[in-house]
Protein backbone atom coordinates (compact mmCIF):
# COMPACT_ATOMS: atom_id res chain seq x y z
CA UNK A 1 0.00 0.00 0.00
CA UNK A 2 1.07 3.56 -0.70
CA UNK A 3 -0.15 6.90 1.16
CA UNK A 4 0.46 10.03 -1.24
CA UNK A 5 -0.08 13.64 -0.21
CA UNK A 6 0.40 16.10 -2.88
CA UNK A 7 2.20 19.10 -1.75
CA UNK A 8 0.04 22.26 -1.04
CA UNK A 9 -2.94 20.71 -2.15
CA UNK A 10 -4.36 19.40 1.31
CA UNK A 11 -5.42 16.39 -0.54
CA UNK A 12 -4.91 12.73 0.89
CA UNK A 13 -5.90 9.23 0.05
CA UNK A 14 -4.11 5.61 0.29
CA UNK A 15 -4.28 3.81 -2.98
CA UNK A 16 -2.77 0.35 -4.28
CA UNK A 17 0.45 1.09 -5.76
CA UNK A 18 0.16 0.55 -9.68
CA UNK A 19 -3.10 3.46 -8.97
CA UNK A 20 -1.11 6.37 -8.21
CA UNK A 21 -0.80 8.86 -10.90
CA UNK A 22 0.45 12.36 -10.29
CA UNK A 23 2.34 12.49 -14.25
CA UNK A 24 1.61 16.40 -13.93
CA UNK A 25 3.86 17.07 -11.05
CA UNK A 26 7.37 16.54 -10.70
CA UNK A 27 8.20 13.87 -8.61
CA UNK A 28 9.52 16.20 -5.71
CA UNK A 29 6.01 17.31 -4.94
CA UNK A 30 5.17 13.74 -4.08
CA UNK A 31 5.14 12.79 -0.81
CA UNK A 32 5.06 8.98 -0.09
CA UNK A 33 6.07 5.90 2.30
CA UNK A 34 5.03 2.37 2.41
CA UNK A 35 2.60 1.15 5.06
CA UNK A 36 2.12 -2.51 6.26
CA UNK A 37 -1.28 -4.01 6.91
CA UNK A 38 -0.79 -4.60 10.81
CA UNK A 39 0.34 -0.40 10.64
CA UNK A 40 -3.53 0.00 9.18
CA UNK A 41 -4.82 -2.42 11.98
CA UNK A 42 -3.03 -0.54 14.62
CA UNK A 43 -4.60 2.91 13.55
CA UNK A 44 -7.70 1.87 14.10
CA UNK A 45 -8.07 0.54 10.28
CA UNK A 46 -7.41 4.15 9.02
CA UNK A 47 -7.09 5.05 5.20
CA UNK A 48 -6.47 8.34 5.36
CA UNK A 49 -2.82 8.76 4.28
CA UNK A 50 -2.15 11.78 6.39
CA UNK A 51 -2.26 9.04 9.14
CA UNK A 52 0.98 7.62 7.92
CA UNK A 53 2.35 10.98 7.29
CA UNK A 54 6.66 10.75 6.88
CA UNK A 55 6.22 14.08 9.62
CA UNK A 56 4.12 11.92 11.46
CA UNK A 57 6.05 9.02 11.49
CA UNK A 58 9.20 10.87 12.70
CA UNK A 59 7.85 13.11 15.10
CA UNK A 60 6.88 9.18 16.95
CA UNK A 61 9.85 7.91 16.45
CA UNK A 62 11.30 10.76 18.15
CA UNK A 63 8.97 10.67 21.04
CA UNK A 64 9.85 6.81 21.24
CA UNK A 65 13.56 7.24 20.96
CA UNK A 66 13.39 10.18 23.75
CA UNK A 67 16.10 9.07 26.35
CA UNK A 68 13.35 9.01 29.25
CA UNK A 69 10.99 6.79 27.59
CA UNK A 70 7.09 7.76 27.36
CA UNK A 71 3.69 6.90 28.07
CA UNK A 72 0.11 7.43 26.36
CA UNK A 73 -1.09 11.29 27.27
CA UNK A 74 -4.22 9.80 29.25
CA UNK A 75 -1.75 8.42 32.00
CA UNK A 76 -1.04 11.82 32.80
CA UNK A 77 -4.45 13.36 32.30
CA UNK A 78 -7.42 13.11 34.40
CA UNK A 79 -9.14 13.96 32.26
CA UNK A 80 -10.32 15.10 28.21
CA UNK A 81 -14.20 16.03 27.31
CA UNK A 82 -16.34 18.72 24.92
CA UNK A 83 -19.81 19.23 25.73
CA UNK A 84 -22.93 18.26 23.61
CA UNK A 85 -23.36 20.03 20.88
CA UNK A 86 -26.45 22.46 20.88
CA UNK A 87 -28.12 24.90 18.54
CA UNK A 88 -27.21 28.60 19.56
CA UNK A 89 -29.41 31.41 20.13
CA UNK A 90 -27.46 34.49 20.34
CA UNK A 91 -29.17 38.07 21.84
CA UNK A 92 -27.85 41.67 22.50
CA UNK A 93 -24.71 42.02 24.28
CA UNK A 94 -26.61 43.12 28.21
CA UNK A 95 -28.86 40.46 27.61
CA UNK A 96 -27.08 37.34 27.43
CA UNK A 97 -23.99 35.46 28.65
CA UNK A 98 -20.83 36.15 26.16
CA UNK A 99 -19.51 33.44 24.10
CA UNK A 100 -16.35 32.66 22.83
CA UNK A 101 -15.15 31.15 19.52
CA UNK A 102 -12.44 28.50 19.15
CA UNK A 103 -10.89 30.82 16.78
CA UNK A 104 -10.91 33.48 19.92
CA UNK A 105 -9.15 30.48 21.90
CA UNK A 106 -5.31 31.67 21.34
CA UNK A 107 -6.00 35.58 21.72
CA UNK A 108 -3.59 37.38 24.39
CA UNK A 109 -6.80 38.74 25.11
CA UNK A 110 -9.71 37.73 23.64
CA UNK A 111 -13.13 39.55 23.56
CA UNK A 112 -16.90 38.18 22.75
CA UNK A 113 -18.26 38.80 19.27
CA UNK A 114 -21.31 37.19 20.39
CA UNK A 115 -23.81 36.71 23.27
CA UNK A 116 -25.56 33.45 24.05
CA UNK A 117 -29.08 33.76 25.43
CA UNK A 118 -30.77 31.96 28.32
CA UNK A 119 -33.28 30.68 25.85
CA UNK A 120 -30.26 28.20 24.67
CA UNK A 121 -30.81 24.60 25.49
CA UNK A 122 -27.99 23.93 26.97
CA UNK A 123 -26.44 23.83 30.27
CA UNK A 124 -24.36 26.87 30.11
CA UNK A 125 -22.53 25.91 33.60
CA UNK A 126 -20.76 23.21 31.52
CA UNK A 127 -19.38 24.86 28.78
CA UNK A 128 -17.85 27.28 31.59
CA UNK A 129 -13.79 26.82 31.24
CA UNK A 130 -12.23 25.58 34.31
CA UNK A 131 -9.03 26.81 35.64
CA UNK A 132 -5.85 24.76 35.11
CA UNK A 133 -7.16 23.03 32.16
CA UNK A 134 -5.36 22.74 29.21
CA UNK A 135 -7.75 23.86 25.61
CA UNK A 136 -7.45 21.71 22.49
CA UNK A 137 -9.37 22.72 18.75
CA UNK A 138 -11.08 19.92 17.53
CA UNK A 139 -12.61 21.02 14.44
CA UNK A 140 -11.83 22.97 11.71
CA UNK A 141 -8.21 24.10 12.74
CA UNK A 142 -7.12 21.38 14.67
CA UNK A 143 -4.08 21.28 17.51
CA UNK A 144 -4.17 25.44 18.81
CA UNK A 145 -3.65 25.04 22.42
CA UNK A 146 -3.87 27.40 25.27
CA UNK A 147 -4.61 27.15 29.19
CA UNK A 148 -7.25 28.36 30.98
CA UNK A 149 -5.51 31.42 33.45
CA UNK A 150 -7.57 34.29 35.33
CA UNK A 151 -8.39 35.53 31.57
CA UNK A 152 -10.52 32.42 30.33
CA UNK A 153 -11.40 31.32 33.87
CA UNK A 154 -15.30 31.25 33.77
CA UNK A 155 -15.69 32.53 30.31
CA UNK A 156 -18.26 30.44 27.94
CA UNK A 157 -16.65 28.92 25.39
CA UNK A 158 -17.57 26.89 22.30
CA UNK A 159 -18.45 23.29 22.12
CA UNK A 160 -15.90 22.64 19.50
CA UNK A 161 -12.23 23.01 21.94
CA UNK A 162 -11.64 19.75 24.37
CA UNK A 163 -11.16 20.59 27.18
CA UNK A 164 -8.13 18.74 29.01
CA UNK A 165 -7.72 18.48 32.74
CA UNK A 166 -3.99 17.43 33.90
CA UNK A 167 -3.01 15.71 37.01
CA UNK A 168 -1.46 17.99 39.78
CA UNK A 169 1.55 20.21 38.68
CA UNK A 170 1.43 18.97 35.06
CA UNK A 171 -0.83 21.66 33.23
CA UNK A 172 1.85 23.52 31.87
CA UNK A 173 4.17 20.20 30.65
CA UNK A 174 1.16 19.06 28.65
CA UNK A 175 0.62 22.61 27.29
CA UNK A 176 4.25 22.52 26.18
CA UNK A 177 4.45 19.68 24.62
CA UNK A 178 1.67 20.01 22.39
CA UNK A 179 2.23 23.61 21.84
CA UNK A 180 5.93 21.85 20.45
CA UNK A 181 6.00 21.42 16.74
CA UNK A 182 6.74 17.35 17.83
CA UNK A 183 3.53 17.23 19.73
CA UNK A 184 1.62 19.58 16.98
CA UNK A 185 2.65 17.19 14.04
CA UNK A 186 1.47 14.43 16.51
CA UNK A 187 -1.81 15.32 16.97
CA UNK A 188 -2.28 16.31 13.27
CA UNK A 189 -2.03 12.55 12.36
CA UNK A 190 -5.29 11.87 14.19
CA UNK A 191 -7.29 14.29 12.60
CA UNK A 192 -9.84 12.89 10.19
CA UNK A 193 -12.54 14.35 7.88
CA UNK A 194 -12.20 15.17 4.32
CA UNK A 195 -13.43 18.76 4.38
CA UNK A 196 -13.44 19.70 7.76
CA UNK A 197 -10.65 18.60 9.95
CA UNK A 198 -12.02 17.21 13.29
CA UNK A 199 -10.64 15.67 16.66
CA UNK A 200 -12.09 13.43 18.88
CA UNK A 201 -11.08 12.98 22.93
CA UNK A 202 -10.54 9.62 22.06
CA UNK A 203 -7.43 9.61 19.58
CA UNK A 204 -5.89 11.75 22.98
CA UNK A 205 -5.09 7.80 24.14
CA UNK A 206 -3.38 7.19 20.55
CA UNK A 207 -0.36 10.29 21.71
CA UNK A 208 2.72 9.20 23.37
CA UNK A 209 4.36 11.94 25.53
CA UNK A 210 7.92 12.00 27.08
CA UNK A 211 8.11 11.00 30.62
CA UNK A 212 11.02 12.37 31.93
CA UNK A 213 11.50 12.86 35.73
CA UNK A 214 9.61 15.26 38.11
CA UNK A 215 12.11 17.82 38.68
CA UNK A 216 12.25 18.47 34.65
CA UNK A 217 8.27 17.97 34.24
CA UNK A 218 8.22 21.09 36.63
CA UNK A 219 10.98 23.01 35.32
CA UNK A 220 8.84 23.43 32.18
CA UNK A 221 5.54 23.60 34.16
CA UNK A 222 6.88 26.76 35.77
CA UNK A 223 7.60 28.30 33.09
CA UNK A 224 4.68 27.63 31.34
CA UNK A 225 2.45 28.51 34.34
CA UNK A 226 4.26 32.04 34.69
CA UNK A 227 4.40 32.65 30.78
CA UNK A 228 0.50 33.11 31.63
CA UNK A 229 0.67 34.48 35.02
CA UNK A 230 2.35 37.38 32.94
CA UNK A 231 -0.12 38.00 30.40
CA UNK A 232 -2.81 37.84 33.28
CA UNK A 233 -1.23 40.81 34.59
CA UNK A 234 -0.67 42.24 30.92
CA UNK A 235 -4.59 41.71 30.82
CA UNK A 236 -5.09 43.48 34.11
CA UNK A 237 -3.64 46.63 34.10
CA UNK A 238 -5.11 47.31 30.14
CA UNK A 239 -8.16 46.87 32.29
CA UNK A 240 -7.03 49.06 34.71
CA UNK A 241 -6.27 51.51 31.86
CA UNK A 242 -9.45 51.53 30.17
CA UNK A 243 -11.61 52.10 33.52
CA UNK A 244 -9.55 54.90 34.39
CA UNK A 245 -9.85 56.45 30.60
CA UNK A 246 -13.81 56.09 30.63
CA UNK A 247 -13.68 57.60 34.19
CA UNK A 248 -11.84 60.63 33.24
CA UNK A 249 -14.03 60.96 30.16
CA UNK A 250 -17.32 59.87 32.18
CA UNK A 251 -17.91 57.40 29.37
CA UNK A 252 -21.11 55.31 30.53
CA UNK A 253 -21.45 51.39 28.87
CA UNK A 254 -21.60 51.49 25.57
CA UNK A 255 -25.09 49.67 25.08
CA UNK A 256 -25.84 52.62 26.90
CA UNK A 257 -25.45 55.71 23.73
CA UNK A 258 -28.30 53.15 22.01
CA UNK A 259 -30.62 55.71 20.46
CA UNK A 260 -34.17 54.24 21.08
CA UNK A 261 -35.78 56.85 19.57
CA UNK A 262 -34.54 55.99 16.12
CA UNK A 263 -36.29 52.43 16.56
CA UNK A 264 -39.75 52.11 15.27
CA UNK A 265 -42.27 49.58 16.05
CA UNK A 266 -40.84 47.56 13.31
CA UNK A 267 -37.51 47.35 15.51
CA UNK A 268 -36.37 49.04 12.39
CA UNK A 269 -33.43 51.38 12.63
CA UNK A 270 -34.29 54.80 10.69
CA UNK A 271 -33.05 58.23 11.05
CA UNK A 272 -32.64 60.93 8.70
CA UNK A 273 -29.71 62.62 7.88
CA UNK A 274 -28.19 66.69 6.25
CA UNK A 275 -27.69 66.63 2.63
CA UNK A 276 -24.51 68.72 3.98
CA UNK A 277 -23.02 65.41 6.21
CA UNK A 278 -23.79 62.81 3.84
CA UNK A 279 -20.11 63.57 2.94
CA UNK A 280 -20.82 61.20 -0.50
CA UNK A 281 -21.32 58.24 1.70
CA UNK A 282 -24.87 56.62 1.39
CA UNK A 283 -24.24 53.63 2.90
CA UNK A 284 -26.47 54.21 6.67
CA UNK A 285 -23.80 51.87 8.63
CA UNK A 286 -21.72 55.13 8.19
CA UNK A 287 -24.27 57.51 9.69
CA UNK A 288 -25.50 55.41 12.57
CA UNK A 289 -26.54 58.09 15.66
CA UNK A 290 -24.65 56.94 18.21
CA UNK A 291 -21.29 57.68 16.39
CA UNK A 292 -22.62 61.24 16.66
CA UNK A 293 -23.24 61.02 20.03
CA UNK A 294 -19.99 59.54 21.41
CA UNK A 295 -18.63 62.22 19.16
CA UNK A 296 -20.14 64.74 21.30
CA UNK A 297 -19.50 62.63 24.38
CA UNK A 298 -15.87 63.61 23.90
CA UNK A 299 -16.21 66.72 22.72
CA UNK A 300 -17.91 68.12 26.15
CA UNK A 301 -15.28 65.96 28.58
CA UNK A 302 -12.06 66.07 26.69
CA UNK A 303 -9.72 69.17 26.93
CA UNK A 304 -9.49 68.67 23.54
CA UNK A 305 -10.28 65.93 20.30
CA UNK A 306 -7.97 65.61 17.44
CA UNK A 307 -7.84 63.11 14.91
CA UNK A 308 -5.29 60.26 14.81
CA UNK A 309 -3.72 62.02 11.40
CA UNK A 310 -2.91 64.77 13.73
CA UNK A 311 1.37 64.93 14.03
CA UNK A 312 0.87 65.18 17.92
CA UNK A 313 -0.92 61.48 17.41
CA UNK A 314 0.73 59.57 15.28
CA UNK A 315 4.44 60.14 12.47
CA UNK A 316 3.38 57.87 10.29
CA UNK A 317 0.31 56.19 8.92
CA UNK A 318 0.87 52.71 6.50
CA UNK A 319 -1.12 50.68 4.64
CA UNK A 320 1.10 48.09 1.80
CA UNK A 321 0.15 47.79 -1.44
CA UNK A 322 -1.34 44.13 -2.69
CA UNK A 323 1.64 42.29 -4.06
CA UNK A 324 1.96 38.46 -4.84
CA UNK A 325 3.65 36.49 -1.89
CA UNK A 326 6.88 34.32 -2.70
CA UNK A 327 7.39 32.16 0.26
CA UNK A 328 10.44 30.12 1.55
CA UNK A 329 11.12 27.66 4.29
CA UNK A 330 12.13 28.81 7.61
CA UNK A 331 14.97 30.60 8.27
CA UNK A 332 15.62 31.27 4.42
CA UNK A 333 13.01 34.80 4.50
CA UNK A 334 11.60 36.97 6.69
CA UNK A 335 8.86 35.87 9.00
CA UNK A 336 5.34 37.13 7.81
CA UNK A 337 1.93 36.36 9.61
CA UNK A 338 -1.22 37.19 8.53
CA UNK A 339 -4.39 39.62 10.48
CA UNK A 340 -6.10 36.49 11.72
CA UNK A 341 -3.35 36.02 14.21
CA UNK A 342 -3.03 39.74 15.21
CA UNK A 343 -4.27 39.32 18.48
CA UNK A 344 -2.01 35.89 19.61
CA UNK A 345 1.02 36.59 21.89
CA UNK A 346 3.11 33.91 19.02
CA UNK A 347 1.50 33.81 16.05
CA UNK A 348 0.48 30.03 15.11
CA UNK A 349 0.51 30.34 11.25
CA UNK A 350 3.96 32.22 10.91
CA UNK A 351 4.75 31.86 7.25
CA UNK A 352 8.67 33.63 5.66
CA UNK A 353 8.94 35.99 2.74
CA UNK A 354 11.93 35.81 0.01
CA UNK A 355 14.19 38.25 0.83
CA UNK A 356 15.41 37.98 -2.74
CA UNK A 357 12.10 38.89 -4.24
CA UNK A 358 10.44 41.35 -1.78
CA UNK A 359 13.90 42.76 0.17
CA UNK A 360 12.43 46.46 -0.45
CA UNK A 361 8.94 46.07 -0.13
CA UNK A 362 9.81 44.17 3.53
CA UNK A 363 12.08 47.12 4.17
CA UNK A 364 9.28 50.03 3.62
CA UNK A 365 6.49 48.66 4.03
CA UNK A 366 5.80 45.25 6.14
CA UNK A 367 8.09 45.35 8.89
CA UNK A 368 6.50 46.12 11.34
CA UNK A 369 8.42 47.77 15.10
CA UNK A 370 8.00 47.81 18.67
CA UNK A 371 5.14 49.70 20.20
CA UNK A 372 3.01 50.34 16.32
CA UNK A 373 -0.07 50.06 16.60
CA UNK A 374 -2.02 47.54 13.87
CA UNK A 375 -5.56 47.99 12.77
CA UNK A 376 -7.06 45.14 10.83
CA UNK A 377 -8.35 46.73 7.44
CA UNK A 378 -10.12 43.98 5.25
CA UNK A 379 -12.64 41.43 6.19
CA UNK A 380 -12.79 41.39 10.32
CA UNK A 381 -12.16 45.37 10.43
CA UNK A 382 -11.19 47.43 13.65
CA UNK A 383 -8.82 44.45 15.51
CA UNK A 384 -5.96 46.96 17.66
CA UNK A 385 -2.74 45.41 18.61
CA UNK A 386 0.10 47.14 20.41
CA UNK A 387 3.34 45.79 18.65
CA UNK A 388 5.09 43.67 21.60
CA UNK A 389 9.50 43.50 21.21
CA UNK A 390 9.51 40.10 20.50
CA UNK A 391 7.73 41.19 16.93
CA UNK A 392 10.18 43.75 16.43
CA UNK A 393 11.45 43.53 12.95
CA UNK A 394 8.82 40.91 11.95
CA UNK A 395 6.37 41.22 8.99
CA UNK A 396 2.70 41.24 8.52
CA UNK A 397 0.07 41.01 5.71
CA UNK A 398 -0.82 44.21 3.53
CA UNK A 399 -4.73 43.96 5.23
CA UNK A 400 -2.89 45.84 8.44
CA UNK A 401 -2.91 49.67 9.36
CA UNK A 402 0.07 50.70 10.46
CA UNK A 403 0.30 53.36 12.76
CA UNK A 404 3.44 55.09 14.26
CA UNK A 405 2.38 56.48 17.22
CA UNK A 406 4.29 59.49 18.55
CA UNK A 407 6.61 58.78 21.62
CA UNK A 408 4.49 59.61 24.33
CA UNK A 409 1.42 58.94 23.35
CA UNK A 410 1.83 55.29 21.98
CA UNK A 411 0.43 53.57 25.09
CA UNK A 412 -3.11 56.32 25.75
CA UNK A 413 -3.45 55.69 21.83
CA UNK A 414 -3.53 52.10 22.17
CA UNK A 415 -5.85 51.68 24.68
CA UNK A 416 -8.29 54.57 23.54
CA UNK A 417 -8.61 52.66 20.38
CA UNK A 418 -9.15 49.08 21.45
CA UNK A 419 -11.89 50.52 23.58
CA UNK A 420 -15.17 49.73 22.27
CA UNK A 421 -16.33 53.55 22.16
CA UNK A 422 -13.18 54.02 19.42
CA UNK A 423 -14.31 50.31 17.89
CA UNK A 424 -17.65 51.77 17.18
CA UNK A 425 -16.25 54.53 15.42
CA UNK A 426 -13.77 52.78 13.16
CA UNK A 427 -16.09 50.25 12.18
CA UNK A 428 -18.60 52.69 11.38
CA UNK A 429 -16.03 53.94 8.66
CA UNK A 430 -16.30 50.82 6.93
CA UNK A 431 -17.05 50.20 3.38
CA UNK A 432 -18.06 47.69 1.05
CA UNK A 433 -20.98 45.38 0.98
CA UNK A 434 -19.60 41.67 0.94
CA UNK A 435 -15.87 41.85 2.68
CA UNK A 436 -15.57 45.15 4.51
CA UNK A 437 -12.50 47.94 4.10
CA UNK A 438 -11.33 50.95 5.85
CA UNK A 439 -8.33 53.12 4.42
CA UNK A 440 -5.55 55.27 5.63
CA UNK A 441 -7.59 58.40 5.22
CA UNK A 442 -10.48 56.36 7.45
CA UNK A 443 -7.86 56.00 10.29
CA UNK A 444 -6.92 59.23 9.88
CA UNK A 445 -10.04 60.78 10.43
CA UNK A 446 -10.70 58.54 13.98
CA UNK A 447 -11.07 61.32 16.72
CA UNK A 448 -8.78 61.14 20.12
CA UNK A 449 -9.95 62.70 23.71
CA UNK A 450 -6.78 64.74 25.16
CA UNK A 451 -7.67 64.38 29.03
CA UNK A 452 -8.12 67.50 30.61
CA UNK A 453 -5.85 65.49 33.57
CA UNK A 454 -2.25 65.48 32.45
CA UNK A 455 -1.31 62.81 34.97
CA UNK A 456 -3.90 60.25 34.50
CA UNK A 457 -3.25 59.68 30.62
CA UNK A 458 0.30 59.79 31.47
CA UNK A 459 -0.70 57.17 33.85
CA UNK A 460 -2.91 55.24 31.33
CA UNK A 461 0.28 55.58 28.57
CA UNK A 462 2.62 54.11 31.40
CA UNK A 463 0.31 51.00 32.01
CA UNK A 464 -0.36 50.12 28.45
CA UNK A 465 3.56 50.34 27.82
CA UNK A 466 4.26 47.92 31.50
CA UNK A 467 1.26 45.65 29.84
CA UNK A 468 3.31 45.28 26.27
CA UNK A 469 6.27 44.79 28.31
CA UNK A 470 4.65 42.00 30.49
CA UNK A 471 3.48 40.29 26.90
CA UNK A 472 7.56 40.47 26.30
CA UNK A 473 8.46 38.59 29.24
CA UNK A 474 5.50 35.87 28.84
CA UNK A 475 6.79 35.45 24.92
CA UNK A 476 10.47 34.45 26.71
CA UNK A 477 9.39 32.18 29.36
CA UNK A 478 7.25 30.43 27.06
CA UNK A 479 9.85 30.18 24.40
CA UNK A 480 12.90 29.13 27.42
CA UNK A 481 10.07 26.25 28.47
CA UNK A 482 10.04 25.24 24.81
CA UNK A 483 13.66 24.95 24.67
CA UNK A 484 14.11 22.84 27.61
CA UNK A 485 11.27 20.53 26.68
CA UNK A 486 13.42 20.36 23.11
CA UNK A 487 17.13 20.37 25.10
CA UNK A 488 16.57 18.25 28.26
CA UNK A 489 13.78 15.85 27.21
CA UNK A 490 12.68 15.50 23.18
CA UNK A 491 16.83 15.63 21.55
CA UNK A 492 18.66 14.70 25.01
Amino acid sequence: MVGATVSGKHEYGIFAKQAVRYAQLPIEDIKWCSVTLSDVLNAGKRLEAAVFGIEGKHAREVVANCKWGSVPLPNIIERAYYPGRFKRIYCNPHRGEPFYLPSQMTDIYPKADKHISALTKCNISELKLKKGDVLLTRSGTIGNTTIVSRTLESKVFSDDVIRITPKDGLTGYVYAFLRSHIGSTILQTNTYGSVIKHIEPAHLAEIPIPNPPNNVKQKINKLILLSFAHRDKSNELLDKATKMLANELKLPPIHKFTIDKFVNEADVNNYSVKLSDLLGRLDGSYHVPIVSAIKEHLTKYAAEVINVNDKRVSEDIILPGRFKRVYVCEGQGQIFFSGKNIMELDPTDKKFLSFSQHNQRIREQLTIHHNMILVTCSGTVGKIAFVPQHWDNWSMTHDIIRLVPHIGIEGYLFVWLQSPYANTLIEAMAYGSVVPHIEISHIGQIPVPILQNEDTQSIINSLALEANELRYQAYLCEQEALKVLNDEVLFA
